[in-house]
Order: structure tokens, then sequence, then C-alpha cells
């Protein structure tokens, strides 16, 4: 019993790669062998895609009236197409054609003269006009069909912010920024529909063909407003160009609720026109990207020492110009000491050593304390794909060199957004803030949902926040080149920052290389506007005073006029 057994076993086994192998073979055949026939006969069938179903969500701008523009739409259009079998002469329909729309005469001729095809696409998004101007010359074999697609109104408008959709299997999605964050939202059912002669014949195809996702479908309206983020733009592109930096960024927003008015980054690119654009242009490094920040830390560094009782504004301390710990030298950025001087000084001079100081002053543990409580090294939950946390683990470290760079902003490194959430507790009182582009949803059944979020964790008290926006707008008003960009007007705070760029091939730093950045808050005491710039590698210049001062200060000019702020002072 046990030998039949094992001889039905084999034979039933036998069988199975019997038919397997028939299988493959039968698939290499229709496949390989004569794949490209039968892919010929397919198109030979195919006519048309009927794309008018194609529907997706809206994305607004909010201008600083309230009024909305679109960043992200539907555009309805045409596709102009041809049926060669019905085309007697391609170069009379040519000219008929190209004195409506330019079109190439040799790629036209190729695809009119494809006799063994029933359509064959020409051009597509056409408008309404071209469309009736081609319609009125009433031409034999020449087709249009209605369609739609995603257009995007700013077309290099906050670029990398707003992102577009593209193909994810067969289906379009958001592929980047708030497409792709809201693709739940924007997303509509997707009921394109192709069309062929079989279609024709057994007539229209049910609806209750269609997939049918029960979702809660909607448009986005955002806080970015249009003016301020061209402004932004135009700033980010002359500062790149003029300093031959790899990378400039910006962010503006509110100190105080976390809304963005503009967030982008240089190089930009076309959203209506991708061709051509690398995919590292599509990715945000605002939200993508970690960067060690320099000495615009510095003034969370002192933030934390007067919050904790260890330091105040004209508290002193001994200036070697460089010091040393854990067998590691570090320096001001001039290597000079200047002796006695307080604690605003270490701010208006930027003094690395002022703010180890304050660090000593207070104990790494409570210094770690102040920025874990700042949430470095977290995400900050905005609303744009692909966040990435911040490398802060030298925290973590026993050595005290590690608390002493962090104090000035090296050897910790965070997201351009990260540092933005931080520095938003010297402006607002002390507490953090959740920041975020969508100010509400408007969902299709009617229903608005508003975005907005509690006030975050508490940092520093009210009266730290107050004394170190003084000590910032005295630096502007001293300090920054020369106190000669202060406005009399309107109290600005602000600070800048030099950071050496790491070099991870070899360790230590580049000698050459360097981030700056800058940030700022206005009217200081009550402030509207927070800015931060950042530029990555300028040529031929040290320090960030240099590039992004006037850049700041024209955004702050632009902006005290655009709104009508009144004066402060």
């Amino acid at each position: 019993m046990r030998a039949k057994a094992i001889v039905r076993i084999r034979i039933v086994t036998a069988g199975v790669l019997l038919i397997a192998v028939i299988l493959i073979g039968r698939l290499y055949d229709l496949q390989v062998r004569k794949g490209e026939a039968y892919q010929e006969k397919g198109e030979q069938q195919y006519v048309h895609t009927v794309t008018e179903l194609f529907d997706r969500g809206d994305i607004y701008f909010t201008s600083k009236n309230d009024e909305l523009f679109a960043a992200a739409t539907i555009e309805p259009g045409y596709v102009l197409a041809v049926n060669p079998k019905h085309i007697a002469d391609p170069s009379k329909v040519y000219e008929a054609l190209s004195a409506v729309v330019p079109l190439d005469r040799e790629d036209f001729l190729v695809q009119a003269n494809k006799k063994d095809r029933t359509y064959v696409e020409i051009k597509q998004k056409l408008d309404e006009a071209t469309a009736d101007k081609i319609s009125a010359l009433d031409l034999y074999g020449v087709q249009l069909y209605k369609t739609q697609w995603r257009a995007y109104g700013g077309d290099t408008l906050a670029a990398r912010t707003i992102g577009f959709v593209g193909y994810s299997g067969d289906t379009l999605h958001g592929l980047y920024g708030l497409e792709r964050y809201y693709d739940n939202v924007l997303l509509r059912d997707d009921k394109h529909l192709s069309v062929n002669f079989f279609a024709e014949i057994f007539g229209n195809v049910s609806d209750a063909l269609y997939d049918v996702r029960p979702k809660e479908e909607g448009d986005v309206v955002t806080s970015i407003e249009p003016t301020v983020a061209q402004m932004l733009d135009r700033t980010l592109e002359d500062t790149k160009e003029k300093w031959g930096s790899k990378v400039t960024g910006g962010i503006i927003i509110n100190p105080k609720d976390g809304s963005i008015y503009a967030l982008s980054i240089a190089p930009s690119f076309n959203l209506n026109d991708r061709s051509g654009v690398g995919i590292d242009r599509f990715n945000n490094p605002l939200v993508e990207s970690v960067y060690e920040m320099g000495s615009i830390i510095k003034p969370l560094t002192m933030a934390a020492g007067i919050d904790a009782g260890a330091v105040t504004p004209t508290s002193t301390y001994y200036d070697p110009g460089c010091r040393e710990l854990d067998d590691f030298t570090f320096c001001n950025y001039d290597g000079r000491g200047r002796g006695t001087v307080p604690m605003q000084e270490v701010l208006n001079q930027s003094l690395n050593t002022g703010v180890a100081y304050v660090v000593e002053a207070m104990g790494k543990d409570r210094f770690r304390d102040y920025f874990t409580k700042l949430k470095l090294g977290s995400e900050t939950g905005i609303d744009l794909p692909g966040e990435v946390h911040g490398l802060v683990n030298n925290l973590q470290s026993p050595r005290d060199i590690e608390y002493a760079t962090a104090s000035f902003g090296q050897g910790i490194a965070m997201t351009p957004i990260e540092t933005v959430r931080a520095l938003a507790t010297l402006a607002n009182g002390g507490t953090l803030i959740t920041p975020h582009i969508a100010k509400e949803i408007r969902y299709e059944n009617g229903e608005t949902h508003e975005v907005s979020f509690p006030p975050g964790e508490r940092v520093y008290s009210e009266e730290t926040s107050e004394t170190i926006t003084r000590m910032l707008v005295t630096v502007v008003d001293e300090a920054l080149a020369g106190g000669t960009v202060a406005l009399p007007c309107y109290s600005v705070a602000a600070k800048t920052g030099t950071a050496q760029i790491a070099d991870h091939d070899n360790g230590g730093y580049y000698g050459d290389k360097y981030l700056h950045s800058f940030f700022g808050y206005f009217p200081a005491y009550d402030p509207q506007f927070l800015i931060f710039l950042y530029t990555v590698e300028p040529q031929d210049v040290r320090y960030a005073s240099q590039t992004l001062t006037e850049p700041f200060m024209s955004l702050v000019r632009f902006l005290i006029n655009y709104y009508d702020i009144p004066p402060d002072r």
C-alpha cells in the first residue's frame, strides 16, 4: 500500500510539473515571442481614454483679505487626435492644423501615416478657444475629445510645498507636498474608462462597474499668502544666485499659532512643466534634511540660562577667546578674547565661549532638559510628507564638550521647520507651536473643519521670553551691521548664524564650507511674523550677516508695508 501511494504521489507531482511547464511555455510565447504583435493589435483597437471624469479636490492659497486663489485645481480642455485611416492627405491636414496650434511637421506626418491605427494623439491640453478653431476647420479624420488635467495656478510658486500628482500604479495620486499629504482628502473616485470598438458595439458600461471608495472628500484651504509666498520665492532665488549657494530656503510663520504664510526652497521648478527636472528638486529640505544651524541656537541657550536663574542679561563672565574641554579646543569666530563681558554682548558679538559659560552656570543636565522640552530631535507634525527628526544624540553624552558645542549650534542637527518651532518659543511667551499649512478642510458634504492646535508645552516663562526678546532687539539696534539696518519705528528681534559644515567622509568640519542662517520676529513684543532663512555653501563669503541680513530686512519692510502694520515704538 505504501509503495502504491508513493507511485500515485509521483504521478500527480509529474502531472502538475508538466502543466506548469506548458503554462510557462504558453506565457513565454504570448508575452515574449508574440508580445509586440499582440500589443500592436491592442493599440489598433484602442480609440481613446475618456478623462473628463478625472476629478480631484482643489488646493487654495489665502490672501491677506481671506480671498481664495487656486494653487492646484482641475483644468478642462481637449485632446487633439487623428484617425489616420480617414486622412487622405496628411500634409494638407498639417497645414490647416498648424495655423491654429504649433505642431512639429515631421512628427505629425509620422503619426498621421500610421494607417493601421484608428486613434493617434497629436496634442494634449488644448483650451476651449483653440479647440473651437480646430472644430471650425471641419477636417475629416481629426478628432477632439474632452479631457481634464491637474493645473497649478502659481507655476513655480511654493512648488515644493504644493507638490504635484502623478501615477502610482494606474491611478493618479499626490506624489509630493500637500498633494501627497492630503491625498486621501483630495482624491476622487477614479472613473476613467477606456473606449474601444467593442465598447461602442455593446453599449455604455454601467456606473456600477466603477470602484467607489467611501471616504471624506474635500478641498484644502491653506494659510499660504500668495503675494508673501511670491516675495519669499523671489528673495530666495536672488540670494541663491548672488552667492552661488547650493540651496537657499525660507519660512515665514505666525509664531503664536503656527500658521505658515510662506515656505519655499530655491532652486524651484514649474509645477505645470516638470520636464527635465531632477527628482532631487521635488524633495523639500525644510522638512526632509537636517543641518547644524550654528549661532541662531544661542538665543535658545541664553533663554534656558535666564529661565533657570543661572544668568541675567547683565551677568558677566571672562572671555578668553578659546577654551579646552575634554582635550578639544573651541574658540570664538575670530579666536579673540574680550575679557570680562556681559551676557548681552554674548549675543551682540555671538561669542561661543559665552554660551558655553551659560551651560556651565546652569549645569549640563538642566541644559539638556530645556532642549528636550524644545523637542529638538523630534518631528513637528507639520502637514507635509517625509518629515524627519533632528539628530541630538550628543546631548546624551557624558562629555562636557558636546554640551558646549551644542550651545552654539554645532554637533546637533535639526530640520529647518524643527528649528523654527523651537525659535518661536522666544517670540510667543515660551510655548511650543505646531507648524501647519492647512487652514481648513472644506468637505463636499458641506462641512468645514478648521485646522488649529492647542498651545503646546511651556518651555520658558513669559518673563524669560520678554527678556530674551529685549536682548535680541538690542542685537538688531546696536550690533547687526553696526545698527545701520535697525528700523526706528519698529522693534525687530533677530540673530544670525554661521555654522561649519561637517565632513562626513573624513570627520571634523570643512574649513571653507558654511551654512548661513538668520531668524527674527516682529513687532518684537507682539510678533505677527517670524522669518527664518538659510543658505548652504555660499561662495566667497564667510558670515551670515553678509549674506542674509539684507534679504531678511527686505522681507521685514515688505511685510510691514503689505500688512500695514502700525509702528510699535
